[in-house]
């Protein structure tokens, strides 16, 4: 089947992938827009695990201001250079997890970080804790459907760097 370039094109717009890849994974997929994107997806979180050792000492605090000026939400992102530091959609995706933290307020970063001791204070299955006090392991405000951990691993795979939290923090008038 023959792929034509716009479609190679609304491709790599949508995944950031090359244009060699793009077109590959195209005829394989008989031009089927979506299971290219979830084969570049699949492969993306692949080559993240292969990313997520390497040092991310680069990055930006993200911030968001929620309406009124009464919650605050920042955070450290990090990625291995500065030149993927400044760009815009690192930036975005910064200032989109700051929005997070404001929005749902996570206590930890990683479930490794939990201890048994504040899952037993809660009342709540170690699940049901994580869920709803991992950032990671959160929905994503702006999109349920996935976490923010997959949300970074789609960012791993289309920076092509490590991209790590590194802290945040959350302010709100009167708490």
């Amino acid at each position: 089947m023959a792929i034509s370039i716009e479609l190679v094109k609304e491709l790599r717009e949508r995944t950031g992938a090359g244009i060699k890849e793009c077109k590959d994974i195209l005829e394989q997929t008989e031009g089927n827009m979506n299971k290219a994107i979830e084969i570049l997806r699949e492969r993306g979180i692949e080559a993240a695990a292969k990313k997520a050792t390497r040092e991310a000492n680069e990055g930006l605090i993200g911030v968001y201001v929620h309406f009124g000026s009464r919650i605050v939400g920042m955070v450290e992102l990090s990625c291995e250079t500065d030149f993927v530091g400044r760009t815009e959609e690192f930036g975005k995706l910064a200032n989109d997890i700051a929005q997070h933290v404001v929005a749902l307020n996570p206590r930890y970063i990683t479930v490794d970080q939990v201890t048994d001791e504040a899952v037993a204070e809660s009342g709540q299955t170690r699940e049901k804790f994580v869920e709803e006090n991992v950032l990671m392991a959160q929905p994503f405000v702006k999109e349920p459907s996935r976490t923010i951990e997959e949300k970074l691993k789609e960012a791993i795979a289309k920076f092509g760097e490590n991209v790590v939290v590194r802290r945040f923090v959350r302010y709100e008038v009167g708490a």
